[in-house]
C-alpha cells in the first residue's frame, strides 16, 4: 500500500489502490450498521474495551473525541477488505 495526500476522492491521504492479496483494483466504500430495520450509518471504531452487554447491547454512545468512522476498501476480484478508521469517512 502506498500512500499521498491526493490519492482518493478528498484528498483521504489513503490509496490502497490495488488489492495486497491479489492485486485487484481496490473501490472504497463502508460498512453499514443497521438501526433498526430503516436506518442505518457508517459504522465507528470506538476506543477502549466495550462496557458490559446488557438488555440494550455492549456500548453506550461514545463521547465523539473517543469515536471515528470507519472507511472500508474491497478488492474488486478477490473481495479483500481493508479498513480505516479516520475522520475523513464521515457521512456527507
Amino acid at each position: 500500500m502506498t500512500t499521498s495526500s491526493n490519492s482518493t476522492p478528498g484528498g483521504l491521504g489513503i490509496d490502497p489502490v490495488r488489492c495486497p492479496k491479489c492485486n485487484g483494483e481496490m473501490v472504497q466504500g463502508f460498512i453499514a450498521d443497521f438501526q433498526g430495520s430503516k436506518f442505518c450509518r457508517v459504522s465507528n471504531w470506538v476506543e477502549g474495551a466495550p462496557g458490559k452487554p446488557t438488555w440494550f447491547g455492549t456500548c453506550v454512545p461514545a463521547p465523539p473525541e473517543k469515536s471515528l468512522p470507519i472507511g472500508t476498501f474491497r478488492c474488486s476480484m478477490c473481495g479483500f477488505l481493508e479498513s480505516y478508521a479516520r475522520p475523513d469517512f464521515a457521512a456527507k
